[in-house]
């Protein structure tokens, strides 16, 4: 049983590998001063970085945990949700409005993929 761990400090692996599963940790916008569209484009780009550097991609997602600032942005994150992710390749998700770590953060997307 191998539990492959990427990008780790000694707080968090960006990148957890273990049973043919990736599971990336909570991805916010490398830069938080945009608004929820560049925010949520940039949370996309992140999520699809981490998921190529494990070897999947995001038409393999099981599981999506999304956490929006403020419940008036969630119309406009799943607009660009809905054009990231390939038909019929929806996962099993939650969306909750939550208090962010920093207030300039308006979005915040954990997944989990197959291998």
């Amino acid at each position: 049983m191998t539990i492959i761990r990427k990008s780790t400090n000694e707080k968090v692996s960006r990148v957890v590998i273990h049973n043919e599963t990736v599971y990336l940790c909570g991805q916010v916008a490398y830069d938080v001063t945009g608004d929820i569209v560049e925010q949520t484009k940039s949370v996309l780009a992140r999520i699809d970085e981490h998921l190529a550097e494990a070897g999947t991609d995001n038409s393999k997602l099981l599981s999506a945990l999304i956490h929006i600032k403020d419940n008036k942005d969630v119309g406009t994150f799943n607009e660009l949700w809905n054009a990231w992710l390939p038909e019929g390749c929806a996962p099993a998700r939650s969306c909750v409005q939550s208090t962010m770590a920093r207030d300039a953060i308006l979005v915040e997307v954990t997944v989990i993929a197959a291998l």
